[in-house]
């Protein structure tokens, strides 16, 4: 049986069509969603809430603890368990989320890099965003053009890499071959006109906000969560630090949630496209063009015919 995976940028209604999707061809989801393993980070990251999930298990999701490091090689681990699970039961694995290093890594392999060292990584951590994307731009140009100066997490780690081997972590990704398949799928990109994509993340940030955003935050800040939350990756928690801390005004914070989220949205779109191009295993969807039934139809044509 083929998995099914439907990916695309942020606020472009995946979860809804996974959730609807399972429902017509007795599926279950595994999360694709690096902000949604972890526990107590539900508005923020766009949860389905139970009633949402209608019935549908999800698997992936409230995981770990916020501080804790989840890396591309456990989600693999463990979504190759529940896809084993899924299929046991005669019911169809959908792979649902956005973050395509999660998914590329599930369906073609990790590149074959050392394990880590933590004496390294923990020392690494130590040092600001800044020296340490100038000492990666010396030791891998190549990768430090892929990666935004203020993702620290895979700067330490393409550094962590070269520290112990001597050699660029890009030269471990130009070996990793990704033409062997580890599943058989057929998968689906969803996209929007960008304009449209921004106009729902606005509507999606306002949305958070009266869910109570603001509550979530403060009693992650309570549990002492500060730090986990203020990484590059937290969207819509770290803005709202400084507004709890009486720095800004709770607009002003708003105003930093969406524009993250559109500059989050718009590397989405790159990645996407340079990553899962259009062929015989990727069909990109453009969701804004069809009614949902037509959609689902597409989908599902795909999946029966592939």
């Amino acid at each position: 049986m083929k998995l099914i995976v439907i990916t695309g940028p942020t606020a472009t209604g995946k979860t809804e069509i996974g959730i609807e999707l399972a429902k017509k061809i007795n599926g279950e989801i595994i999360s694709a969603d690096s902000m949604m393993v972890y526990k107590y980070m539900d508005i923020g990251t766009a949860k389905p809430t139970k009633e949402e999930m209608q019935g549908i298990p999800h698997y992936l999701i409230d995981v770990v603890e916020p501080p804790e490091d989840f890396s591309a090689k456990d989600f693999v681990e463990k979504a190759d368990e529940k896809i084993k699970e899924i299929l046991e039961k005669e019911k169809v694995p959908i792979i649902v989320g956005g973050t395509w290093l999660y998914i590329q890594a599930l369906l073609y392999g990790l590149a074959k890099a050392p394990e880590g060292d933590w004496k390294i990584r923990e020392k690494l951590y130590k040092e600001d965003n800044i020296s340490l994307y100038s000492r990666l731009k010396e030791i891998d140009p190549k990768y430090a053009s892929k990666i935004h100066p203020n993702d620290k997490k895979r700067v330490i780690r393409a550094l962590e890499v070269y520290l112990t081997t001597g050699k660029p972590f890009s030269k471990y990704l130009e070996e990793h071959s990704f033409k062997e398949k580890r599943y058989d799928f057929i998968g689906f990109v969803l996209t929007r006109p960008r304009e449209e994509i921004m106009e729902r993340v606005e509507k999606r940030v306002e949305n958070m906000i009266k869910k109570g955003l603001v509550e979530e935050t403060k009693n992650l800040v309570e549990k002492g969560f500060e730090n986990a939350i203020t990484s590059k990756q937290a969207i819509g928690y770290k803005e709202l630090i400084p507004y709890i801390k009486n720095e800004i005004s709770l607009e002003e914070a708003k105003e930093e949630i969406i524009k993250n989220t559109k500059k989050f949205a718009k590397r989405q779109i790159r990645a996407l496209k340079n990553k899962f191009k259009e062929d015989e295993n990727w069909k990109w969807i453009d969701v804004s063009q069809y009614t949902k039934e037509e959609v689902f139809d597409k989908i599902i044509k795909n999946y029966n015919n592939n």
